[in-house]
């Protein structure tokens, strides 16, 4: 019985060529040291966390550890209140899905689907947005914050996260890929536009949405300065900051501990984009196709 095989950009054919098996190898190699770059500092972490702390200031150094210490991981979660600083967290990221998704997507579809006056002036002047370096308006956010009394309130960090113009243009292209013959066949029975932006746009969006949705958890999973700079009350403060303030700073904690403290916090990010990982894909799939 002959084995069917999946035609890809190289057939079984095409590397038995010499120049072809020499380029596939030297692609091959070069995806590897990506992968090892890419995996060895999340390897480097997690085994540092299980080390004795003073294993870690051993020369030459050891990637594993001779024996296993889970004293590290439990003294992480008695370090500071992982869980509280975790609560807030997510805090931030449900108010930044909210606000980002709601305005990012009425301001897509209309400059998508509606008649806008100068809606290509409009896009163009906002995809200006992705040229300005962030560091250039974090002096005019902050200023624009004291003026609203919005200091030390999670809404100094939701109200930022809507005026993202890349989000802008990932929803927008996607609303693009949209058959026009859906919304005009809804137009013609009687529909408005918001019944097609809820019926028709926001359904048939769901992988884009599941992609912003990690996106924006890991801007806010990561984000530590920003946050310091709007919160003066530390104990509403991220994960991310808390780790920053209480533990990368700390000069009389174990290495050890702060490495197992590192690891705990990479944990859920892991879990989301595992997750959300087959949205992603179909996603890109759905992007992709037009008819």
């Amino acid at each position: 019985m002959n084995q069917q095989h999946e035609r890809g950009i190289l057939s079984i054919y095409d590397l038995k060529k010499p120049f072809n098996k020499f380029i596939y190898l030297l692609v091959s190699l070069a995806i590897l040291i990506m992968v090892i770059t890419m995996i060895y500092p999340i390897l480097q972490t997690f085994f540092s966390g299980m080390k004795p702390n003073a294993e870690l200031n051993t020369f030459p150094p050891k990637f594993f550890p001779s024996r296993i210490v889970f004293k590290n991981f439990k003294d992480a979660l008695t370090l500071l209140p992982l869980g509280s600083f975790f609560l807030h967290t997510i805090y931030i990221f449900i108010g930044n899905i909210i606000f980002s998704l709601s305005v990012l997507s009425l301001a897509a579809y209309s400059l998508s689907r509606m008649r806008v006056p100068f809606r290509k002036v409009i896009f163009m002047f906002l995809l200006l947005a992705l040229f300005i370096p962030s560091s250039t308006y974090l002096i005019p956010n902050y200023l624009n914050l004291v003026q609203l009394n919005l200091l030390n309130k999670f809404a100094a960090l939701w109200l930022p996260s809507a005026a993202s113009a890349f989000y802008l243009l990932l929803i927008k292209t996607f609303f693009d890929s949209i058959h026009p013959e859906m919304f005009e066949a809804a137009r013609i029975d009687g529909a408005s536009d918001f019944r097609c932006f809820v019926g028709i746009a926001i359904p048939l969006s769901v992988p884009i949405y599941a992609t912003l949705t990690i996106f924006i958890f890991n801007a806010v999973w990561n984000d530590w300065f920003w946050p310091n700079l709007v919160i003066g009350d530390a104990k509403h403060i991220p994960l991310a900051s808390a780790i920053q303030v209480y533990v990368l700073n700390a000069r009389l904690t174990e290495y050890s501990v702060k490495f197992a403290t590192y690891t705990i916090a990479t944990i859920p990010p892991l879990i989301v984009f595992a997750f959300f990982q087959k949205f992603i894909l179909r996603g890109v799939q759905l992007g992709g196709v037009k008819g």
